[in-house]
């Protein structure tokens, strides 16, 4: 079952600035279809792109701000209400997570094995409604439970796939 129904899809698409939405389009294809980055992106451990990974797509594509610019609404290394684990990073609104982010290099290849540590980190978050995992190569984004996602290769993305994403991603601070 889709996490989405298609005519929801479509009448929320229908509403983007389709000017916005190509500006990121452009930027992302510049950034993630570029076959020698990614081969780099590939070689790269999960420490050397994360912090890189975080600023290309929700800074540069998605219009996030990363701390510690002025009225950041992204983050990284954010910790736990409860302990002291850490997410890689979380995306805020008024001073809450909206989302937290779990990275990994591109030698883990099977996501759902990420997914365990990623909602222990949002179930230490009150209020926390969205779960994002990525091993910079594909991305899943969740809400609220781990029952149902939407993955996206974002090596191989089509402008419509991107669109998806782009909607996603970017309704998680209205």
């Amino acid at each position: 079952m889709p996490l989405f129904q298609q005519s929801v899809v479509a009448k929320y698409q229908a509403g983007l600035n389709q000017e916005q939405l190509k500006s990121a389009w452009q930027r992302f294809g510049q950034l993630f279809q570029n076959p020698i980055k990614q081969a780099n992106i590939r070689a790269a451990k999960e420490e050397q792109y994360q912090e890189g990974f975080l600023t290309e797509l929700f800074g540069q594509v998605l219009g996030y701000t990363l701390n510690p610019q002025p009225h950041y609404n992204l983050t990284t290394e954010y910790k736990n209400e409860r302990d002291s684990k850490k997410a890689d990073g979380a995306i805020l609104h008024n001073g809450s997570v909206r989302a937290v982010i779990e990275l990994k290099g591109t030698d883990t290849t099977d996501l759902s094995k990420v997914q365990q540590q990623a909602f222990n980190y949002k179930n230490n978050q009150k209020g926390c409604t969205y779960v994002i995992t990525a091993n910079f190569e594909k991305l899943r984004f969740y809400i609220n439970d781990a029952t149902e996602y939407e993955e996206f290769n974002l090596f191989q993305l089509s402008e419509e796939r991107f669109a998806l994403l782009w909607l996603c991603l970017q309704k998680i601070i209205s």
